[in-house]
């Protein structure tokens, strides 16, 4: 009920055509953002180059739990790698927030490439995939409508559901 309730409140936002920042959106669709982890090995968490910030390969942590875990196609249902997907561009906006300070800044989200761990018969990853792109559009309107290329894994780290990098142009 309260997702709908939320959904039914950025609805009216959106109709009405009152401009809500990405911050007033995350908000009013009861997301909050994750503090930030460390990386895991010897990289980091995005590069920026220009008016251009590369994201690193994100997965789906949900604090205090850890990753969601499992295979599309045996372990996890659709509509579970669905929501996998959605938690990942919720850490992703976070490492956004923190590279670039105020999320008003992003001018596009570019390019997304979307790593689904499954079955060698899972054929179903732009579906699942879907749970991150929409959120996008939701957080950024037009802003977040991007390439996306979507593509099953055989294993992913630590058996991870999903895997995504995210390319986005930002304004100074």
């Amino acid at each position: 009920m309260k997702k709908t309730y939320l959904l039914l409140a950025f609805l009216t936002f959106s109709i009405l055509g009152i401009a809500q920042t990405p911050e007033d959106k995350l908000k009013s669709l009861g997301i909050t953002l994750p503090k930030q982890s460390s990386p895991i090995a010897n990289y980091v968490n995005y590069v920026r180059t220009g008016n251009l910030v590369y994201f690193s390969g994100t997965g789906p942590s949900v604090e205090d739990q850890g990753y969601i875990k499992g295979k599309l196609g045996k372990d996890l249902t659709i509509e579970q790698g669905q929501e996998a997907a959605r938690i990942t561009g919720i850490n992703l906006i976070a490492k956004l927030k923190s590279a670039i300070g105020d999320l008003n800044k992003v001018k596009r989200i570019v390019k997304v490439l979307g790593m689904v761990n499954c079955t060698e018969n899972f054929t179903d990853q732009p579906r699942v995939m879907n749970g991150f792109s929409d959120l996008m559009v939701a957080v950024f309107g037009e802003k977040g409508k991007h390439a996306r290329s979507a593509v099953g894994m055989a294993a992913l780290p630590m058996n991870m559901a999903v895997e995504i990098e995210m390319i986005v142009e930002v304004e100074d």
